[in-house]
């Protein structure tokens, strides 16, 4: 059975991996030459498939250069962070066990660090410290892969995702300055700081009254082009013996408003129930299968938003622009002017909608299209 070359759902760091040239090059610029980075951008628009394609270019072009890619989404403590962080840039440092084991005499010089290693050293290695001392000398892990660059003669690129997780611990003010205060002092460690809450990272790193403003270059990650998405999809069918016309092509990513996700997602559907060419028959059981593998996920939205933050989605979804006139409050039952600008901000700072020229569209094409349905009863196949 030959295999889908559309993926969806993990990073995508190989041949499905599409267009991002411009940014994949700045990026591993930047990192290489010693640049902070921050990528802001929404939901599953390919942050973490951009930076795995740039770490293994590094790992293969520059040896000199260790990085490491932690993913901070299930760090619930700065206890765990520490540990982690130290745990993963120690690991990196080099690939052999012994030198791991030793790290502590060499490496720290108030904290003392336990640890364990198993049968299998690259899947049971274990560090942890003593809260209180950690909690003193924390600057200690913090300046570690500065430490260890200087002793290894060697460079660090440390990729953390899920950044904005840290402004969940209790004592995160204080973490976030000593962050700050010491990685903004190394010269031999780059930082790529990403993550999928665009609110929080924007809060994080472009507030002038925040330690991390202008820690480094702001990346906005944006849409992949249309006309790549087009090449990208008739190519990966006529690689995989099947074909698709170039009109068809083209519906995948206008129905997904070119959101990376989700055209990788129509295009697997489509190529899955294509034998040999694929056609409106296809595409319309690709998107009808879309929908319904999604239709959880947007009864769950739905289900945890207020009843005035759904009317509010009503609005949007019917083209209103002007979301405070008593015309519009009072068709969508939107309360008062206070509550409709409360409620778009709560949408917006989950990623619900987002501000546009022409006034407010859905961020996930998907659940817009379901969202139409639902309670306009717009057929969605129409489109096709």
């Amino acid at each position: 059975m030959k295999k889908s070359p559309f993926i969806y759902g993990v990073t995508v760091s190989s041949e499905a991996f599409t267009n991002r040239e411009k940014e994949f090059e700045q990026l591993k610029n930047n990192l290489t030459q010693g640049i902070n980075t921050t990528i802001i951008s929404p939901r599953r628009w390919g942050k973490s498939s951009l930076v795995e394609k740039v770490v293994l270019a590094i790992n293969s072009e520059n040896k000199a250069i260790k990085t490491v890619v932690i993913d901070l989404f299930s760090v619930s403590s700065e206890e765990e962070f520490l540990e982690l962080f130290a745990k993963e840039v120690i690991k990196s440092s080099s690939s052999k066990w012994q030198d791991w084991m030793s790290s502590g005499k060499i490496f720290f010089k108030q904290l003392i660090p336990k640890i364990t290693i198993g049968i299998d050293p690259t899947q049971d290695f274990s560090l942890s410290f003593d809260w209180n001392e950690l909690k003193k000398y924390k600057q200690e892990i913090l300046n570690l892969p500065e430490v260890i660059a200087k002793k290894k003669n060697v460079k660090f690129v440390i990729c953390l995702d899920e950044f904005q997780n840290l402004a969940s611990f209790a004592n995160y003010e204080d973490l976030e300055k000593k962050m700050r205060a010491v990685w903004q002092r190394q010269k031999l460690v780059s930082y790529c700081l990403y993550g999928s809450k665009r609110h929080m990272m924007t809060d994080i790193f472009n507030n002038s009254s925040k330690p991390f403003y202008r820690f480094g270059d702001i990346m906005l990650l944006k849409k992949i082009e249309e006309e790549k998405w087009i090449s990208f999809i008739q190519e990966s069918f006529k690689s995989s013996g099947k074909s698709i016309s170039k009109e068809w092509a083209k519906k995948i990513p206008q129905l997904m408003n070119n959101h990376s996700w989700y055209v990788q997602q129509m295009a697997h559907y489509t190529w899955q129930k294509t034998e040999f060419k694929a056609e409106k028959q296809q595409l319309s059981s690709a998107l009808k299968e879309l929908i319904y593998a999604n239709t959880p996920l947007f009864q769950n939205e739905v289900g945890n938003i207020s009843i005035t933050q759904l009317n509010l989605l009503k609005a949007v979804c019917g083209g209103e622009h002007q979301l405070t006139s008593v015309k519009v409050m009072q068709k969508y039952k939107l309360g008062t002017p206070r509550n409709v600008s409360k409620n778009k901000q709560m949408l917006i700072n989950e990623d619900i909608i987002q501000e546009v020229e022409s006034g407010y569209e859905f961020l996930d094409p998907s659940f817009k299209l379901w969202f139409e349905k639902t309670y306009f009863n717009i057929d969605y196949l129409n489109a096709l």
